[in-house]
């Protein structure tokens, strides 16, 4: 019982938090390239997808932490970090999981498929980042939301304006959050030497990060737009904005709590802009 809570923090069932803030881009995607709502087929195939690399993403981080995790407090307790799992044991998890992915991508046309070997890279990549960019939380930004251009290209639809806004708003958006979250490790991650945009934005943290809540919710007005979503989706906006305000203050407590609060309520922001998404296409002007 304690190998099976071990393999289920290992792909961390028991936070799914992180699984949330992939999906949300994955819906916002599957509707606004339909323009309506997506068939059962794509939906179980690209959330299956994400539940399936978000884990591997995880056991990959893992493998490549192995020696940095047990000096941080937040990650010290991880199975790899603890050793109540072995480095094999994590290699064979992630085999397993990497083989469920191409299973489900299969089910895909060929540039979903390719689309789906650069994501993979983005994913191994991402861990080494921290060790040698300033600012690794762009890298995440793009692996994060890599679910956007294969869902536009599982359905073959043009990659125009409204799918770059959306892009280039779902990474900037992850790299606000992303940073909310390494605010938490900054101290530990000064002492190892390790980078994050927290480090490198210094005490203007909550400016910058700001200004790019701001470009994230132009940009999402620019979807809204383009998509001709109506009344509903600009509302729910209105709603996300708050929410971004309420993080500005959360950010400022030197509670690592507070702060990590300020990172884990992007999953009402992904609520919100979801069900703008679906009811601007219920009722919306196109």
């Amino acid at each position: 019982m304690t190998k099976i809570k071990a393999y289920f923090e290992l792909i961390r069932l028991d936070r799914p938090i992180g699984l949330y803030l992939l999906l949300w881009p994955t819906l916002w995607s599957l509707w606004l390239s339909h323009n309506e709502a997506p068939s059962i087929k794509l939906m179980l195939v690209f959330c299956l997808g994400v539940f399936v690399m978000r884990s591997a993403g995880c056991v990959i981080n893992d493998i490549v932490d192995k020696d940095i995790d047990p000096q941080v407090q937040r990650t010290k307790t991880r199975p790899l970090a603890n050793q109540s799992i072995s480095l094999g044991e994590a290699y064979i998890v992630l085999f397993i999981l990497l083989c469920v992915a191409l299973i489900l991508v299969l089910q895909l046309n060929m540039s979903v498929l390719l689309w789906s070997i650069c994501g993979l890279a983005l994913t191994v990549l991402y861990p080494f980042c921290k060790r040698f960019i300033s600012a690794p939380q762009l890298v995440l930004g793009f692996a994060f939301s890599w679910s956007i251009p294969m869902v536009y290209s599982a359905g073959g639809f043009i990659l125009d304006k409204g799918f770059v806004y959306l892009w280039l708003s779902t990474v900037l958006w992850i790299v606000v959050y992303d940073t909310f979250y390494a605010l938490v490790d900054k101290a530990d991650d000064l002492k190892i030497g390790v980078h994050s945009t927290a480090i490198l934005f210094g005490d203007s943290v909550g400016l910058i990060t700001g200004i790019l809540q701001l470009l994230v919710l132009a940009l999402w007005v620019m979807v809204g737009i383009t998509s001709g979503l109506g009344p509903f989706y600009f509302c729910s906006l209105v709603l996300a904005a708050a929410l971004f305000i309420r993080q500005q203050f959360l950010i400022r407590s030197s509670n690592p709590e507070q702060i990590f609060k300020a990172f884990a309520e992007n999953n009402y922001v992904g609520l919100c802009v979801f069900f703008g998404i679906f009811t601007g296409l219920l009722f919306g002007s196109h």
